[in-house]
């Protein structure tokens, strides 16, 4: 083993040029260094020169290279790590929401949730203008419409418009004084048709009980003030804070055009004056790839004008705009169920809002790979994941571009899918903290989906052993962006309710590359970050327990105690 660390570092060592090895600026020695370069060893050292990986290799080898004025530091055997990288975040979002109301997921008795709304009308966190405003509720709450009637639509809360937003950002519930000022009433519901009338829950007589899911929620969100400028600039702060301990050195935006909560088209500039106000400031220490949303309907004549948004933002430091986002459908859970899926659901007998057009889909993805963007799709139910690729093949049938596009959430995927990643080159960008068995799961999809869209659940070994490439992804502030609780439930799919199909675990390995360079292939900067190799910048993390050894249950709880962004430290855990 000894040998073959020396000879791996030696090869390492060999990719720097003598001239870059002359003027090391910091060295960090005795510790467990994970490279993320494929096939290679632990290594002992790494050497950093104007913020780059300069060398890596043993002690011996790495400590022959300090200067006078090289800065040592001796890690004590911990483990050193790139930086961890997300493949979808609404990052922003998530940092004003760690400043506003939020349950976070939590479930609360409907008391409880009384006395917090208070709480927050009385501090001002749940106020949006003259509207209180909760966040992050679980789904589970939607199955208790009749009991949140009862409960906020009299007394003190009578004529306070309300609004209660699921933790997944596409349902949400409105009390009568909140849809009375949406102008949400029996006749707008009557005149909705299919399955737009199921995107507003409502009594046998037409009366709207409160719920409402994607393109009925999002009319009444947009009633809420939005955030003002000051208000972005501070939950940007809190979320590169956030990030910082939590190791996570770079991510994706999948909808940097729009403001947390507002609408958007195709002129929205969204947050990108946030994250280029930052850059400017000198405190965007991470890299974001950020994406457009373009229609679910749109042409390929749409990118032009986003197109147009993208150049005001060109050349911005630490900032890229790469391509596009998409949704190709809604959510899985009851009542909800807007996931587009190829079996009905058991309860309704439909199969869901598939939000692309599949004759036209594809002439989108081409136009954008033409461009030289990558197209990074929302996709929940089985036949969104299918008419996904679908159209990234159209892509591939015009041209060979190279350009790995992506598939996020792959929460239900058919099987005879599983190839097809690999084939088309496409990544699979995975919430893989929500791989467990838990009220969600088995109470909300379970019993309304078929068992085979079920059995394959974020089937993340099926795609791997297909050849697929996994990135690591929150979905932030969905859940939590900590990638360790994500790392853990991967590795053991377990939850509350028991194992979610055990046979789709993956091993913690799989799951460090998933979170540095196949991540970093996701945002495309493989060649600037996601390994640490010569020449790649010098993002890295030194964490409080060694993760190649200790149990699963031990994973989760992981802490990064150090997080270093361009060879310069940014964050240190107090002790």
């Amino acid at each position: 083993m000894k040998q073959i660390l020396t000879l791996a570092a030696s090869l390492v060592l060999a990719c720097s040029s003598m001239e870059s090895m002359a003027a090391v600026d910091l060295i960090l020695h005795n510790a467990r260094v994970y490279t993320a370069e494929p096939g290679q060893p632990l290594q002992q050292a790494i050497a950093v020169e104007n913020g780059k990986v300069s060398a890596v290799g043993s002690d011996a080898q790495v400590l022959r290279l300090k200067q006078p004025d090289t800065r040592i530091i001796d890690l004590g055997g911990k483990v050193l790590m790139p930086g961890f990288i997300d493949s979808h975040s609404h990052t922003v979002k998530g940092g004003l929401q760690l400043r506003q109301a939020n349950l976070d997921g939590e479930l609360l008795p409907l008391d409880e949730l009384e006395k917090r709304l208070r709480q927050w009308r009385e501090d001002g966190k749940a106020k949006r203008g003259d509207v209180l405003s909760v966040g992050g509720l679980p789904s589970t709450y939607w199955s208790r419409i009749e009991a949140l009637e009862q409960r906020f639509n009299q007394g003190e809360w009578a004529d306070t418009p309300i609004l209660f937003l699921g933790w997944d950002l596409h349902t949400g519930w409105a009390n009568r004084a909140m849809l009375q000022r949406a102008g949400v009433d029996a006749a707008r519901v009557k005149a909705l048709k299919d399955e737009e009338q199921a995107t507003i829950g409502h009594h046998s007589d037409g009366r709207p009980n409160g719920f409402l899911v994607d393109a009925g929620l999002y009319p009444v969100q947009a009633l809420l003030a939005a955030p003002t400028t000051e208000e972005l600039m501070a939950g940007g702060r809190a979320a590169l804070d956030y990030y910082k301990s939590l190791g996570i050195t770079g991510w994706l935006d999948p909808i940097a055009n729009e403001i947390p909560g507002g609408d958007v088209n195709n002129q929205s500039v969204g947050v990108l004056p946030i994250y280029k106000a930052l850059a400017e400031r000198g405190e965007l220490t991470a890299h974001v790839a950020a994406l457009l949303m373009a229609d679910s309907k749109a042409t390929p004549a749409d990118l032009d004008e986003l197109d147009k948004v993208r150049q005001q933002f060109l050349g911005v430091p630490n900032l890229t705009l790469p391509g596009i986002k998409v949704f190709a459908d809604g959510v899985a859970e009851v009542p909800a169920q807007s996931a587009a899926m190829l079996d009905p659901y058991k309860n309704s007998k439909k199969s869901g809002e598939l939000l692309i057009d599949p004759a036209h889909f594809g002439e989108l993805v081409s136009a954008a790979d033409a461009r030289g963007w990558l197209v990074h799709i929302h996709a929940i139910g089985d036949r969104a994941v299918r008419e996904s690729l679908n159209g990234i093949e159209q892509a591939r049938k015009d041209r060979k571009s190279g350009i790995a596009h992506s598939i996020t959430h792959v929460q239900m995927v058919n099987p005879k899918e599983f190839a097809r990643f690999k084939t088309l080159n496409v990544i699979a960008s995975m919430q893989l903290y929500w791989a467990m068995a838990d009220e969600s799961s088995v109470d909300l999809v379970k019993p309304y989906v078929s068992a085979m869209a079920f059995m394959y659940s974020y089937p993340a070994r099926s795609l791997l052993k297909n050849g697929a490439t996994v990135a690591g992804a929150s979905d932030w502030p969905i859940t939590t962006p900590d990638p360790w609780k994500a790392i853990y439930q991967a590795v053991s799919r377990k939850g509350p309710k028991g194992v979610l199909n055990a046979d789709e675990d993956i091993d913690r390995q799989t799951m460090f590359q998933a979170y540095t360079l196949n991540a970093a292939r996701t945002l495309r900067l493989e060649d600037q970050i996601g390994s640490l190799k010569p020449g790649k910048q010098a993002d890295m993390i030194v964490l409080d327990r060694d993760v190649f050894t200790v149990k699963p249950e031990a994973l989760r709880d992981t802490r990064v105690l150090q997080t270093w962004f361009a060879g310069r430290e940014i964050f240190a855990r107090k002790p």
